[in-house]
């Protein structure tokens, strides 16, 4: 059994994730994504797709880069 990083819950399947030259251990994947999963700069949800970003700043889509003045991001192509 090991025991989740986040919520603290011993589980007999929890995971490891190594990210960054670290491993991590979760319970579930609600976990992991609350732990790595990056913020969008403009409204703060967790990105758990792929997201947009530029200039090492991450966007969870190309609207939230506009609102932040980034307009060259899109969503998809035209």
């Amino acid at each position: 059994m090991a025991r989740c990083e986040v919520c603290g819950n011993e589980y007999d399947k929890a995971f490891k994730v190594e990210m960054g030259g670290e491993t991590h251990i979760f319970d579930s994947f609600e976990c992991a994504i609350h732990a790595l999963a990056p913020s969008c700069s403009h409204c703060g949800c967790r990105i758990v797709g792929h997201g947009v970003e530029k200039n090492d700043v991450f966007f969870c889509c190309a609207h939230c880069a506009a609102q932040e003045g980034v307009e060259e991001l899109k969503d998809r192509a035209s």
